[in-house]
């Protein structure tokens, strides 16, 4: 656990409302009623419609005769595009409640359409700390996939056109009015999807789990998802129908997901973006490349957490001192993403040695998560984490 600080106060965030558990979608259309709203925007992408999961979210707001429009263009890593165009669909329809539903890209842009609605800003205003003037539209969030986390944090992320970078705004005004968590959402979810999904949560335990500016509340939530992924993410991508499985993998996500909107992330994230930007590979995936290499380098930084999160997956720590059981945590999390068949190695995504600078400068654009990362980082050091994970 962190360090208690007396006379310091530790911030929690999370939506006004969370429901988890099996066939809570079909809450759906009650709680929208309950908000106040009139007609709701659906937000979701191509894959989610094509998969059936609009089905039950359709059914439950008719059966409260909720009237609803479709915006279902939402690109992966998504650009500032897709939230203009779901504005204007938004206002032309006169909706005035958003429901994104999907992985994190549709639920970041539902939650970006929900304050740009209402707020006199750009988006490219909105980017940053708390520079949100307004409360947004009333909205509600579905997460189909168990990785981002998003339908339980404060921020959306994402992609500027301009220079092809990622960007984040971050304000409470972000936080859904309520998130639903219905795992048999996520039965259908593929085995390559599950493996950069479930391993992206466990990043945002992981990185929250050891930063420095990790809670009591943020310990709490991150250490079970450490736990539950280990044990259940192979399940999953082996046997996609498991519900016990797909039950215990929804669960950690989000409350991954509340233990980073409340402590941090770290250099995991901050190198891995360049890699979904200019490499074209998933978030997941991206963080997955990268995790047991930046953890290799921050263990120095925390051992005790880096220890504790070996005992979490399973490894004997009994008799060894932090720091040897720290390194069983690296060899835990290689051995996981050996298990679901994600290489860890940048060379096997078809990244030469050659595009090393470039992912450096990618990376340095980022320096401001090195900040609550356990371990210091310079230039000298990013580019040494490259070259390792290469």
């Amino acid at each position: 656990m962190s360090a208690i600080v007396l006379g310091k106060a530790y911030p929690f965030y999370c939506p006004s409302k969370v429901l988890f558990g099996a066939d809570t979608i079909k809450s759906l259309g009650t709680e929208a009623k309950q908000l106040g709203g009139r007609k709701a925007l659906i937000v979701t992408d191509p894959g989610v419609v094509q998969a059936g999961l609009l089905k039950p979210v359709k059914e439950s707001l008719e059966a409260a005769g909720f009237p609803y429009v479709l915006y279902d263009q939402v690109k992966p890593e998504p650009p500032i595009g897709c939230v203009t165009e779901g504005v204007a669909k938004l206002k032309a329809e006169g909706c005035d409640l958003v429901v994104g539903i999907g992985g994190g890209s549709s639920m970041d842009v539902a939650k970006a359409i929900s304050v740009v609605a209402t707020n006199d800003q750009t988006v490219h205003e909105m980017f940053g700390i708390d520079l949100i003037k307004k409360r947004g539209l009333p909205k509600i969030l579905i997460p189909t996939t168990s990785g981002t986390g998003s339908e339980v944090t404060r921020v959306f992320v994402l992609t500027d056109e301009k220079d092809n970078t990622k960007k984040v705004g971050n304000s409470l005004y972000n936080l859904a009015d309520i998130a639903i968590v219905d795992p048999l959402l996520t039965l259908s979810v593929p085995p390559k999807v599950t493996a950069d999904t479930g391993i992206d949560a466990l990043v945002h335990a992981i990185e929250t789990y050891v930063s420095v500016t990790a809670t009591p509340f943020s310990d709490i939530l991150a250490e079970r998802p450490i736990e539950w992924i280990s044990d259940y993410l192979p399940i999953a991508w082996a046997k996609g129908s498991d519900l016990e499985a797909r039950y215990y993998l929804s669960l950690a996500s989000l409350t991954a997901g509340m233990a980073f909107a409340s402590g941090g992330l770290g250099a995991v994230h901050a190198l891995a973006y360049v890699i979904g930007t200019e490499f074209k590979q998933s978030h997941g995936r991206s963080n997955a490349i990268m995790l047991p290499h930046v953890m290799r380098y921050n263990l120095p930084g925390n051992p005790t957490k880096f220890a504790s999160i070996a005992a979490l997956m399973g490894m004997d720590i009994e008799g060894l001192s932090d720091r040897e059981a720290a390194e069983l945590a690296v060899e835990a999390v290689e051995e996981l993403l050996t298990t679901v068949g994600i290489s860890f190695r940048l060379r096997d995504y078809g990244i030469k040695e050659s595009d090393i600078p470039k992912l450096v400068e990618g990376g340095m654009k980022f320096a401001r998560l090195f900040t609550v990362n356990p371990r210091d980082l310079t230039e000298a050091d990013v580019r040494s984490i490259y070259e390792g994970a290469y």
